[in-house]
């Protein structure tokens, strides 16, 4: 029994770690999975799903998983994709070209493909899972999730490339598949290859962000196979040097946000300023600038170097400047895989310009500059500064001549009429719209919609699964009777993905941010059955109720008021908040699983509602996420309904929840 304990939490281990891998690695090579935003964690839950449902069924699939895993990197590294721009009504930030395969085709095959390996991991999960009591095995599953989180979180704070990830995996594969030794010896050699192909191309390095690639002929820099950044050999005269020149007193203090490779501390050099605060959140694309640009800001020391996300910082820190420069903040990656929160989006919204503003001296100024791609988007930005500052800003497009808005434009605006003198300023181009909020901080999507590509994209993946665990010899039948945690499911995927947005708005959208948060929801799940075992509860009525409450709490708290704590309160308060509502969630889900006939055939009805849940996550890009709050207390609301049935019964109708297996930051 103690062999079956350990191969039962090495699995779940195995389960969660390769999730978390694929979802950074795919996104290294697939760039479209930057922009779409879960659709790796969507194939996740439903082979998660389907594996459990085929828990007693045969043949076994697990043996072929590590063969399944070494296909899909084959393949996806055969045929990396460099996404082109695309304009309209959701702004991509992308090479200008698209080269292999076209969305269509490669979202489809992603999505497929992690589903077939999850599948066939899940089902030596389920294998394992279904010979222990309910509770104690979803004890030991979640035993396992924690040791995947706290694996992955090392290995991105030490920088290990993907050769470390194959050696955990195959480590993991060797321990569990003895049995099926030549089968899996070959699979684990092809993973190991490929992946230590992919690993020491020349140039490349991974940071906890992005696959990068640096040219020392022509000192660039690609993120995820996609042009990002250029270390210029001179910044005297160029834009970079705009806000200066507009500046009626030279700025001494500086704070530069989105430093990079130090192109804009060197141009902040060149302008004679005293003090440069150097904030970037890539601590690798930083350390490239320090070593290899030709100008070597980050040697002058002047400069302070700092690593952390760029809004946590303005609401962290009680320095003052002369001028605040958002430098060219666009990322190629998300925050996390169940959420359309990207690296920067906190940056560009009106909370976060007051934020910068606030940090200012008087008589300071404010710059922003980017690609901007869109009219719309560049009117946007400028009503943002406008009505934050009450000053119209300074505009700057492309070269001397002008150019137009798809070329290099920059924004300024000063704390007072006199804070800059400028030739030209901003005037609407068209309909000006309303600026991004923390609440939905979506700056590249023009309308409060979810565009049609994702409609489409996501209608196809509901109805290829719903194919697909008939087809893999589910009965929707026999989950008929787990209805109320189908929608526990669903519910808990759109709380969980509320607390990651949370917790990257008030902390910072780092990886380490995002991997404390997935620890922390997973220790507060294994204390809810931990607490489940002992006292065996038994109210679900109390439960709900309090669960309720407490969504209602966090629903009527505003960020801002959290926002306005220093750190530690600030803590306090988003943890209470956040992790309250998860464990009242899994003492429901704990009470009702723990008498569950079938185990399995529950836990994988369970996923699927996550599923459900993570399609559901795109209506925030209409309501924004506090709203999203609303629609888990309905789900919630519907478990009770349909588990109510029970009560009474042998088996109670404790509705409650399962966490999915998370996945922390892309890192």
């Amino acid at each position: 029994m103690r062999r079956d304990r350990l191969e039962l939490l090495l699995a779940s281990f195995l389960m969660l770690f390769v999730e978390l891998v694929l979802i950074r690695w795919a996104g290294a090579y697939v760039v479209y999975l930057s922009y779409f935003s879960n659709f790796v964690l969507l194939g996740s839950f439903l082979g998660i799903g389907i594996g459990f449902l085929r828990a007693h069924r045969q043949p076994d699939l697990f043996r072929w998983s590590p063969v399944a895993l070494a296909v899909f990197i084959g393949l996806v590294k055969s045929l990396p994709v460099v996404i082109d721009r695309s304009g309209g009504d959701v702004i991509f930030f992308g090479a200008l070209e698209t080269k292999g395969l076209p969305a269509w085709v490669m979202l489809p095959f992603v999505f497929l493909a992690v589903t077939a390996v999850l599948a066939t991991i899940a089902h030596g999960v389920a294998v394992r899972f279904a010979k222990f009591p309910a509770l104690e095995a979803y004890r030991l599953d979640i035993g396992g999730a924690v040791l995947g989180v706290v694996t992955y979180a090392v290995a991105s704070l030490l920088g290990v490339p993907p050769l470390g990830w194959a050696l955990v995996i195959i480590a993991l594969y060797v321990y569990l598949l003895r049995p099926f030794k030549q089968i899996h010896m070959v699979a684990a050699a092809v993973l190991l290859i490929v992946t230590a192909f992919g690993t020491f191309t020349a140039g490349t390095v991974w940071s906890p962000y992005y696959r990068l690639e640096f040219n020392e002929t022509n000192l660039g820099i690609r993120a995820n196979g996609v042009p990002h950044q250029r270390m210029e050999t001179i910044v005297r005269g160029t834009p970079y040097q705009n806000p200066y020149a507009w500046s009626t007193t030279p700025p001494r203090d500086v704070l530069v946000i989105g430093a990079g490779n130090g192109n804009d501390v060197a141009a902040a050099l060149d302008r004679g300023a005293s003090s440069i605060d150097a904030v970037e959140i890539d601590p690798t694309i930083q350390d490239l600038g320090a070593e290899h640009h030709p100008l070597r800001p980050y040697a002058d020391p002047r400069v302070r170097r700092i690593i952390n996300d760029g809004r946590a910082y303005l609401e962290q820190t009680d320095e003052t400047y002369d001028l605040i420069v958002f430098a060219l903040p666009d990322s190629l990656t998300l925050v996390a895989g169940q959420s359309a929160i990207r690296l920067e989006s906190f940056l560009f919204t009106r909370e976060a310009v007051e934020a910068a503003k606030a940090r200012l001296n008087p008589g300071g100024s404010f710059a922003i500059y980017n690609f901007y791609r869109e009219a719309w988007l560049l009117d946007r930005l400028a009503n943002t500064l406008q009505t934050t500052f009450d000053q119209t800003p300074c505009l700057y497009i492309g070269g001397e001549g002008g150019g137009d808005v798809g070329a290099f434009a920059m924004l300024a605006v000063g704390t007072a009429d006199t804070s800059l003198s400028c030739n030209r300023t901003w005037a609407p181009t068209g309909e000006v719209i309303e600026p991004a909020t923390d609440d939905r901080p979506f700056v590249y999507l023009r309308e409060r919609s979810i565009p049609s590509r994702y409609l489409w994209a996501l209608g196809l993946v509901l109805l290829t699964s719903a194919a697909l665990v008939r087809f893999a010899g589910a009965r929707y039948r026999a989950m008929g009777g787990y209805l109320d945690l189908f929608f526990m499911g669903a519910a808990f995927l759109l709380l969980e993905t509320k607390s990651v947005v949370q917790f990257a708005l008030l902390f910072g959208t780092t990886w380490f941010v995002n991997a404390l948060v997935f620890a922390g929801i997973l220790l507060t799940v294994l204390l809810a059955i931990e607490v489940e075992r002992k006292l065996r509860i038994g109210r679900p009525t109390l439960l709900f109720s309090l669960l309720f409450l407490g969504l209602l709490i966090a629903g009527i708290v505003p960020t801002s008021a959290l926002l306005e704590l220093s750190a530690v309160p600030r803590f306090i308060a988003a943890t209470s908040l956040a992790f309250f509502p998860v464990f009242i969630a899994n003492l429901v889900f704990a009470g009702r699983f723990r008498d569950t006939e079938d185990p399995t055939t529950a836990f994988g009805a369970n996923l699927l509602g996550a599923m459900v849940g993570g399609a559901i996550e795109y209506v925030s890009l209409v309501t924004g996420y506090r709203a999203l709050l609303v629609v888990a207390a309905v789900l919630y609301l519907l478990a009770y309904i349909t588990g109510a049935r029970k009560v009474g019964g042998a088996k109670s109708a404790r509705s409650g929840e399962r966490v999915p297996q998370p996945e922390p930051a892309p890192a």
